[in-house]
């Protein structure tokens, strides 16, 4: 790890990133859990992890469904938001997704919403893969919800401004060294600020090697929050079914 905080450690953990990203739609969210957990037909009482859990909604949603779950995230905000949900069976933690919590195993690991690929290297990407790999229990079942990289790149908005909570925030993004990259500037009570986001364009074939070189399979895959088949050219979603 380096010593300067990372672009993910120093955005997600300020309140404007979470007003940027306000509109977000949990009853979206809370469909997709549904449709996962119906499709995964994982048994009641289940122990699953949500790695990278951001203020746990999913983890909030898959608890109330009878999950054991425990939600970790690398934002100490968002962790300390988190855990005003907590209770018997809904548990939150600061915990980097390139390493193994100690004493945890999993019947089922979620990575959701695109938060993956963060990082620099591949090889970093492989870690997160090889952490899943411990941590699951024999036979337990991974879940990676990422962005249909080709799509995103085909329909990049280069630039817009956007307007949350009398605060406007300046995007660009560009497709650059294998990454999109978001830059974010706005000025609140006088100050300037700029942070940015880093996503790595990850596509099918580069998760099935990381999943092979995991030791992990790949079952399926879906192009939606509806389980509809992942199309390259027209799905919204790239999301990844596999087990240990």
């Amino acid at each position: 790890m380096e010593s300067e905080k990372e672009w993910f450690e120093a955005w997600f953990d300020t309140s404007y990133y979470h007003t940027l990203y306000s509109h977000r739609n949990y009853e979206e969210a809370e469909q997709f859990i549904h449709n996962l957990c119906n499709h995964l037909e994982l048994p009641m009482g289940s122990t699953i992890l949500d790695f990278a859990c951001g203020k746990g909604r999913h983890a909030y949603f898959l608890n109330r469904l009878g999950y054991d779950v425990l939600g970790v995230d690398l934002s100490f905000n968002s962790i300390a938001a988190a855990k005003k949900m907590q209770k018997e069976g809904l548990r939150f933690a600061v915990s980097d997704i390139r390493e193994v919590i100690p004493g945890e195993q999993f019947d089922a690991i979620f990575n959701l919403f695109t938060s993956f690929g963060y990082f620099n290297s591949l090889e970093e990407n492989l870690k997160v893969m090889k952490a899943i790999h411990r941590m699951l229990e024999p036979d337990g079942v991974f879940v990676i919800d990422f962005m249909n990289a080709k799509k995103v790149i085909d329909n990049l908005v280069k630039a817009e401004t956007v307007h949350r909570s009398k605060l406007s925030f300046d995007i660009t993004r560009r497709h650059e060294n294998g990454q999109i990259i978001k830059t974010i500037d706005f000025t609140d009570q006088g100050q300037d600020f700029h942070f940015e986001e880093k996503v790595q364009t990850i596509f099918l074939d580069d998760f099935k090697d990381l999943i092979r070189e995991s030791d992990l399979q790949l079952l399926e895959t879906f192009g939606d929050y509806d389980l509809n088949a992942f199309h390259e050219d027209t799905s919204d979603r790239l999301i990844l079914i596999g087990k240990k």
